[in-house]
């Protein structure tokens, strides 16, 4: 899979609303709103299109990426930029997740030179834990939101 880089538009944040996991990955889940569409549009998301200029998925680098309530529990105290990712679900399960994160984690590391990323998953995504885990990430802290836990990674370079 060839993957490249693009600013996120209007129309790519609109696909990526639209995106429907299955559960237990529904918890991803969103919505079509003028705030959800500002989310993606006036922060620093990025679009990942395939070979045939297909979305698969996308990322955002910086603060953004921060679960809100995290930051109130101190899961953030350490100063370091945090990355959150998504892939399209029309595609997960299906082993594309090493290529699309490593080549995401090369693009950040080329474009940022950073001595450490950190990512927050939620704990019940074994799948996304053991991916990060495999591209070099370990477990940090754990904090809670209501009915979710989650836990920071940290990969350091």
């Amino acid at each position: 899979m060839q993957l490249v880089v693009r600013s996120m538009t209007e129309e790519f944040a609109k696909q990526i609303l639209t995106w429907k996991y299955e559960a237990p990955y529904d918890f991803y889940n969103n919505e079509e709103t003028s705030e959800s569409l500002n989310e993606l549009l006036e922060n620093p998301y990025y679009a990942v299109l395939n070979q045939d200029h297909e979305l698969v998925g996308f990322f955002c680098i910086g603060s953004a990426a921060q679960v809100p309530y995290g930051i109130t529990v101190g899961a953030y105290h350490e100063d370091m930029k945090d990355i959150v990712i998504g892939m399209n679900p029309a595609i997960t399960g299906q082993g594309f997740g090493t290529p699309f994160f490593t080549f995401i984690l090369s693009y950040i590391q080329e474009t940022y030179q950073l001595d450490s990323l950190r990512i927050t998953v939620a704990k019940f995504n074994e799948r996304a834990i053991h991916l990060y885990t495999k591209l070099g990430f370990d477990k940090k802290v754990e904090f809670s939101r209501k009915t979710t836990e989650f836990i920071t990674m940290v990969k350091n370079y």
